[in-house]
């Protein structure tokens, strides 16, 4: 049995656009629709006489129908045929959701958000969900290109084998093209990302490439074979990291990371790079946990080792 899409819900417009892009993922799953929302005893937006504790308190009812009820409905909009549970919890929801991700196949949130959920960007809920969740996590923003390909950052780190697995599967089901990019480094100043990188290097640029095809080629053969049906457009880039990144996902459908990787995409959603994406890419973003990992830490930066 496929394991259920959670989408998390606080009635912003934000998270109903993460109710229509979760319900196209449970529908191309065959899996059931879990809509979430949580509050918890400090959040801002609880109407006057609803204690947090007590979801039957006077206005608390009024309010959870509402935003549920809104929620069914852009649901059911963009696909009528997948069943739907709903899960009020009290807990904040940074918890409530790493929890649901136990038990789901994709957790789905917006990129802002109402209380809890209006620091998404910041790292608030997608860095901690990309650090400890147990399923890939979908952060819902910018304008996918219904027609572009599955975007998929790639490096050479163990840890990037389960995005890449993800990015292959997620192609197959919606019938789209894969980009894999690697991004090469050159000598110049200008490519550099961080402080810890080494300025006025300089490389050779065809060893790079030639390198960043090996790359690519061993990263997506054995998920190639398994998926004959998608086509995989290798792209050895050089440039920033992050720029490069962005740019490729004006064209996309979906963004595809790793929670941690190394060379050009070392310590992704842990640094500059991965809040770069999360605040600047233009299309969704899949972000995925290499479950051999214990829970990464929020400290690192772009030097941290995987």
């Amino acid at each position: 049995m496929t394991k259920p899409v959670v989408v998390g819900v606080d009635g912003s417009p934000s998270s109903l656009d993460a109710v229509g892009a979760a319900s196209h993922e449970a529908a191309i799953r065959g899996a059931e629709l879990r809509l979430v929302h949580a509050f918890g005893r400090s959040s801002s937006h609880l109407p006057a006489g609803g204690p947090p504790w007590n979801p039957a308190g006077a206005g608390m009812r009024e309010l959870l129908d509402g935003t549920l009820a809104a929620a069914e409905r852009r649901a059911h909009d963009v696909a009528p045929q997948v069943d739907i549970t709903r899960d009020v919890t009290v807990g904040e929801p940074l918890v409530v959701l790493e929890i649901a991700s136990r038990t789901a196949s994709l957790v789905v949130v917006g990129s802002r958000g109402l209380g809890a959920f209006s620091s998404l960007l910041l790292g608030s809920v997608s860095g901690h969900l990309a650090a400890h969740g147990r399923c890939p996590v979908l952060v819902v923003r910018g304008r996918p290109a219904p027609a572009g390909p599955v975007l998929l950052a790639v490096d050479d780190s163990p840890a990037s084998e389960e995005a890449i697995r993800f990015a292959f599967a997620e192609a197959s089901l919606r019938g789209a093209d894969l980009t894999a990019l690697h991004v090469c480094r050159t000598g110049s100043p200008d490519v550099y990302d961080g402080p810890a990188d080494p300025p006025f290097v300089t490389y050779d640029e065809t060893h790079l490439r030639e390198h960043a095809e090996r790359v690519l080629d061993a990263a997506l053969a054995g998920p190639g074979e398994r998926h004959p049906d998608v086509t995989v457009v290798r792209r050895p880039v050089a440039g920033r990291v992050r720029h490069t990144l962005i740019d490729a996902s004006a064209d996309a459908q979906l963004l595809v990371v790793g929670a941690r990787g190394r060379g050009g995409f070392r310590g992704l959603l842990l640094g500059s790079v991965g809040q770069a994406v999360l605040h600047h890419a233009r299309c969704p973003v899949a972000v995925v946990r290499h479950r051999g990992e214990g829970p990464a830490t929020a400290e690192g930066g772009e030097g941290d080792h995987p």
